[in-house]
């Protein structure tokens, strides 16, 4: 009789898909996107029983896929491969593959018997155990905004607003929570929400956003933050692959148009303690103290690990006047306006929703600097000042955000380095420095209209 290494969750929703013939092995990496191999069927019980080897480099590789040597993982360790294994529990179908296919997230090894720190999964991991070493728990939901584009670029590679299927005119205009959008597109939402149903990811809400063809699908809170941003992730290549399958581009980059708006991602948090009660539960005529302490531990965060919630040079277009981007660290109930918002709910599902976060940042670190943010918080007991009522564009004063400054402050960060780890800090930092300096190298069109002529 043949040994099975799957653990039986997997082994049974394998069992699910009896003529699945590959599986694609996926390894988030910084940047949030997914790296890794396809195999086939009969390699599966081999991955489970000895791993498979990936280059260690791959956690940091830049935006456009090249090995960041100043990170340490290229050449000065001979591009060496680490085991990575599957994470437990992990094994999902893949709904819009033609042929019968399945999906495992991998977690990489230190080559020293344990988990390489830097990952960003792992980054988060240790944040929660700081969690569950007190007896709290956080609860997590990620809301993810983003644009449905045409597949075909214009003659000088910009994108389009995709072509309305119901109507088959180009999306020009503006109509926010418009449900007659929901109803043009719903073979799109339809067929996202069937992969979601396919593979576990919770999500409960689709809204048409604030610009033509932007959307965002909201996730269930999860009493797990690593799960939680699991599904983030693979609600993202659900939302993606779907797209292309109907001749659309899903883009989750922060603006793609300067004229309309930018797409975000929130985080909704509240904390429990060991025995189920809301640390946070207040009414807004009279804020606790405890979710005072977190806003100001989210405060503090915030400009440590502004390269977090801003990773891309395009990230720093989404911070405009009056876009429903925050441009300060305020706080306020039931307020769009601010930084850190805490929405209408009844006092016991009191939360803080964190806004700061483009759609191009890796769920996995913008969460892990939430939780470390309210975790300092709660340590320093600090005042985050009074909530903002009304228009926090008007009352508060507008910070001006440069990807270089960003970068500089994360290095030099000593907050990063006690809650991240002095190895992700060095590895993120640089491979952040070696995309600024790649893409400060490039000549954009705008400076051919600027000054071919003119100089």
């Amino acid at each position: 009789m043949t040994t099975s290494y799957l653990p039986s969750a997997d082994a049974d929703v394998l069992a699910q898909i009896p003529d699945c013939e590959q599986i694609d092995l996926l390894l988030p990496d910084m940047n949030g996107l997914l790296r890794g191999k396809r195999i086939t069927r009969d390699a599966l019980d081999k991955v489970y029983r000895d791993g498979v080897c990936l280059p260690m480099s791959l956690i940091a590789t830049d935006i456009t896929g090249n090995t960041v040597e100043e990170t340490g993982l290229g050449y000065d360790i001979g591009d060496e491969d680490r085991i990575c294994r599957p994470v437990p529990g992990s094994l999902r179908p893949i709904p819009w593959q033609h042929r019968p296919m399945a999906q495992l997230l991998l977690q990489m090894e230190d080559g020293r018997g344990g988990l390489f720190e830097a990952n960003p999964r792992e980054v988060l991991k240790r944040i929660v155990a700081r969690y569950t070493e007190r007896g709290l728990t956080p609860v997590v939901a990620v809301e993810l905004e983003f644009y449905l584009l045409d597949a075909e670029l214009t003659h000088d590679g910009r994108p389009q607003t995709s072509v309305n299927p119901a109507t088959g005119e180009r999306n020009r205009s503006t109509q926010v929570y418009y449900m007659q959008d929901l109803n043009d597109y719903q073979a799109f939402t339809d067929a996202v929400a069937d992969a979601c149903a396919a593979q576990g990811i919770p999500a409960d809400t689709a809204v048409a956003e604030y610009a033509p063809g932007q959307f965002e699908i909201n996730l269930k809170h999860r009493a797990d933050a690593v799960a939680a941003c699991d599904d983030a992730l693979l609600l993202r290549r659900a939302i993606k692959a779907t797209a292309e399958e109907q001749g659309m581009i899903a883009s989750f980059m922060a603006k793609p148009f300067v004229d309309q708006a930018g797409s975000g991602t929130h985080i909704h948090v509240s904390v429990l303690d060991a025995a189920g009660n809301n640390l946070l539960a207040c009414d807004p005529a009279t804020p606790s103290a405890t979710l005072r302490h977190a806003v100001a531990g989210l405060q503090r965060a915030s400009a440590d690990c502004m390269l977090l919630f801003a990773p891309h040079a395009n990230s720093y277009r989404r911070f405009v006047l009056n876009a429903f981007v925050p441009l300060n660290d305020a706080w306020g109930f039931n307020n769009r306006t601010v930084a850190m918002r805490v929405p209408h709910s009844d006092p016991a599902n009191t939360r803080i929703e964190h806004r700061i976060a483009g759609a191009d940042a890796n769920p996995y670190l913008v969460t892990a600097a939430v939780l470390a943010g309210i975790l300092q918080g709660l340590d320093d007991q600090g005042d985050p000042g009074a909530p903002v009522t009304g228009n926090a564009y008007e009352q508060t004063e507008h910070r001006e955000l440069f990807w270089h400054d960003t970068i500089r402050d994360f290095q030099a960060s000593e907050f990063v380095a006690r809650h991240f780890g002095e190895s992700f800090r060095h590895i993120y930092g640089q491979q952040k420095l070696k995309e600024l300096r790649s893409f400060s190298r490039e000549v954009t069109t705008l400076e051919y209209d600027w000054y071919l002529r003119t100089v």
